[in-house]
């Protein structure tokens, strides 16, 4: 079911907001049309991602509730994500036997 929208705006603003819908190909009301569209799908992906996120902590919870976890404090968690980066960095940064130019096997020209 299609619904109607209804908003106002001072006049110098919807000229100017016309010519640029105009200098597109489009109407103004298909410009506010597609933005609100736009809003809509946006809307729709984060209370996805909300859901989804919503769904993870509570399994995480789950799990440690059953034993089938251990909690890691933030500072460990940290300090672990830390050398992980690190471990990660020195690996894309050493070069490929053979290669003078330091490339990576799958990077070369």
């Amino acid at each position: 079911m299609d619904t109607r929208i209804q908003f106002r705006i001072d006049e110098e603003a919807k000229r100017l907001a016309q010519q640029m819908a105009e200098s597109q190909g489009r109407t103004l009301s298909g410009a506010c049309r597609e933005l609100a569209e736009q809003l809509a799908e946006q809307q729709r992906q984060a209370t996805s991602h909300h859901d989804w996120l919503s769904l993870q902590v509570k399994r995480a919870f789950d799990r440690l509730e059953a034993g089938a976890a251990t909690f890691v404090d933030h500072e460990t968690a940290k300090s672990r994500m830390a050398e992980r980066k690190s471990r990660i960095r020195a690996r894309d940064l050493a070069p490929v036997i053979g290669d003078s130019m330091g490339r990576r096997g799958s990077d070369k020209a």
